[in-house]
């Protein structure tokens, strides 16, 4: 998993936690990881553009593939285009998706 400029905002613990009680397999979990790294990338994007006016997609998506790491550039220019506290925003979707992952994990 490469840095995201989101990635101050996860918290995974317990999840990491399901996944080591549950799967024993070293490489089985690198697996699972790579699948909530990926459901995790497309959330947060899915949360971005819907806030974010459509105009200005391309502008962010260009800034995102330039500078993907950088969250002081990334989220101030957010702020500017969307006005709301997009780190709430992103936290409250990352919190959802947390929970369901849980639910999904225990219920294996």
């Amino acid at each position: 998993m490469s840095k995201l400029f989101f990635d101050n905002l996860i918290e995974f613990k317990e999840i990491d936690k399901q996944i080591k009680k549950a799967v024993k397999d070293s490489a089985e979990r690198e697996e699972i990881w790579l699948l909530v790294d990926e459901i995790i990338h497309h959330k947060v994007m899915g949360c971005i553009l819907g806030k974010l006016p459509r105009e200005h997609h391309e502008e962010f998506l260009d800034l995102f593939h330039k500078s993907p790491h950088d969250e002081e550039l990334i989220f101030k220019y957010l702020r500017t285009k969307i006005g709301d506290n997009i780190e709430s925003l992103i936290q409250q979707e990352i919190g959802d998706l947390s929970s369901d992952l849980l639910k999904e994990i225990k219920s294996t």
